[in-house]
């Protein structure tokens, strides 16, 4: 048996870590498993555990107000030091691209624990967007013993940079966590209720926007473009925005889009609620990661409202467009979807490339066979 430890601290990791976690609850033969939460996003992050019935066995609490990036990365390196020295797995599993992996990794690191590295090799080839992210998942991959990567492009990303032993391409397990939350979610009423203030006539627009890199201009051209469409196609579309709780989100936002008919400004959604509103919707214009993914299994076009996105492949694949931040071509695109029904067709109908929904599966089973021979 080998000692797992699932080390995660913002409700995107949470949503990709479940699937793996319970795929080793299902094998206790094989598996010790370990969840820590970092607390990083301590609300949000509750949410979605609870509605996965998983249930972390530390927390380090790493939350506080006005926190920065340096007291996130020394905090953490510190308390992670005492988890690990108190848990001793075999290996420490971390996701993606954010601060609380990149700590984990280190530390595991200098603790000579071996690094699973989920999401592994995601490349904007700008360090500074998104920020932190781009150096954090690339430290990590440069720290990680094995490397899930969810694409072939992700794997081809990290050979340019000579990693090459002990990785697998493998898909992504939010496709995994998709389908997982549409069972449980399937004939509950509660879901319709929550969002009873919608117009069955008009198309859903879901919006999303929270990233470092657009604070400033680029958040505001994004707000005004939708403050345009909004009053465009005022009787026949509505957008629903649950808004990030960051102030430097959360001013603009009120400011430019608040008090607008067609506008419903809604506080962060529990995860389900949100898969729920992106099943309803037409497009959805985002600058999330994980909504890239995730909505093409849903068979909705998706608008990437930043300059460069990682997240390449779903652009290839046609079933997300890349139309940055300037006010223009997010107005110009968004029309496009709505009044060209063939493009829309196009869009809603190309093959998700981010995988089938088996990825935890295939993940912890090669984890399982190479931990048994690698010392």
């Amino acid at each position: 048996m080998k000692k797992v430890l699932f080390l995660f601290g913002t409700r995107p990791e949470a949503i990709k870590m479940i699937p793996l976690i319970k795929e080793c609850e299902k094998h206790p033969d094989i598996w010790q498993t370990r969840v820590c939460v970092t607390g990083q996003h301590k609300q949000m992050l509750a949410q979605v555990l609870s509605f996965f019935e998983v249930q972390p066995d530390e927390d380090l609490a790493l939350m506080k107000p006005n926190q920065t990036l340096f007291d996130i990365t020394a905090d953490g390196l510190q308390k992670m030091k005492a988890l690990l020295e108190r848990e001793q797995p075999d290996v420490v599993v971390v996701q993606g691209d954010t601060t609380s992996a990149f700590t984990g990794a280190l530390a595991a690191y200098y603790k000579q624990i071996k690094v699973a590295h989920i999401e592994a090799g995601l490349r904007s080839g700008n360090k500074y967007s998104p920020f932190p992210e781009e150096m954090n998942r690339k430290l990590a991959g440069a720290i990680a013993d094995f490397h899930f990567a969810p694409t072939p492009n992700a794997e081809h990303n990290l050979q340019q940079e000579n990693i090459t032993a002990q990785v697998y391409v493998t898909g992504n397990t939010v496709i995994d966590a998709l389908f997982l939350a549409l069972e449980q979610m399937k004939d509950k009423p509660e879901y319709a209720a929550y969002f009873s203030f919608l117009q069955p006539d008009k198309k859903i627009i879901l919006l999303t926007g929270h990233r470092r890199e657009s604070f400033g201009q680029p958040f505001e051209e994004m707000c005004t473009a939708i403050k345009t469409i909004a009053e465009k196609y005022a009787d026949s579309v509505q957008i629903v925005y649950p808004v990030h709780l960051n102030p430097q989100v959360q001013e603009p936002v009120r400011r430019i889009l608040g008090n607008h008919p067609n506008i419903h400004l809604i506080d962060p959604l529990e995860y389900p609620y949100l898969i729920w509103l992106m099943q309803q919707s037409y497009l959805v214009l985002t600058d999330s990661g994980g909504i890239q993914e995730e909505a093409p299994s849903l068979g909705k076009p998706v608008l990437v409202m930043r300059e460069v996105t990682e997240r390449t492949e779903g652009i290839e694949a046609g079933t997300a467009k890349l139309v940055g931040t300037r006010q223009q071509d997010i107005i110009d695109s968004t029309v496009a979807l709505l009044e060209d029904a063939s493009l829309y067709q196009q869009m809603a109908q190309a093959k998700n490339p981010y995988g089938d929904g088996k990825s935890a599966e295939l993940i912890m089973n090669i984890l399982a066979k190479q931990l048994q021979t690698v010392k």
